[in-house]
């Protein structure tokens, strides 16, 4: 489950690194938190749309009262793809790349965690795949997939994001489902750098629309 990443660029280099239109906005690249405001690439009409968007689907639960606040559900696990995540998962223009530095995991005993980050040697500037939609609640907004993570990896945490391969980019934005269900993958563990800190995994953040999900 990944619950903070950073990108660390400016939104004129994320946007000439992949070939996007740079969008209108006030938002800067930074760390995001669920329910915070992050990047995203998208297809538009044909060409690659930089744009900012909130990190979680807003869901309402079965046990949750309609009046209750939605919960962001920023994580789609993979093996819910074509069930819960259909509707987006099979249509490409639902489809997005998430742009990211590194994503970080909480280490440590319970109370004092700390943050350990990941980041992808061969990739500096990499693209985690996504999903996307509109909303009523919060405007545009995005999700994660997660995988299991490599063996290697799961002495940090058992899941981690779908980083894609720069090749794989396109195909994630417009190929058929059968086809984008290839890229769900683990990335090489010796692909990826690990650093862990003595940050405090509950450190001060933006505030947030309501507390993480997983689905």
């Amino acid at each position: 489950m990944c619950n903070l990443v950073t990108l660390k660029a400016s939104v004129a280099e994320v946007a000439s690194a992949f070939g996007a239109r740079r969008p209108i906005t006030n938002a800067q690249p930074g760390e995001v938190y669920p329910g915070g405001q992050g990047f995203v690439i998208r297809d538009d009409a044909g060409t690659r749309a930089l744009q900012s968007m909130t990190w979680g689907f807003p869901v309402r639960l079965k046990h949750m009262k309609p009046t209750s606040k939605p919960k962001p559900v920023n994580n789609a696990r993979d093996d819910k793809l074509m069930t819960f995540w259909r509707t987006w998962f099979t249509n490409p223009g639902q489809r997005c790349l998430i742009p990211i530095t590194s994503f970080a995991e909480a280490e440590g005993e319970q109370g004092r965690m700390t943050r350990t980050w990941l980041s992808v040697i061969d990739q500096p500037l990499a693209a985690c795949a996504g999903l996307w939609r509109p909303t009523d609640e919060w405007g545009d907004c995005y999700t994660m997939v997660m995988v299991d993570a490599t063996e290697e990896l799961f002495d940090i945490h058992d899941r981690m994001p779908v980083i894609l391969h720069a090749a794989d980019h396109d195909a994630w934005l417009h190929a058929p489902p059968e086809e984008a269900i290839q890229l769900v993958a683990k990335y090489p563990a010796e692909r990826l750098a690990v650093e862990r800190t003595d940050i405090p995994w509950f450190s001060p953040r933006p505030p947030t629309v309501e507390a993480p999900t997983l689905l």
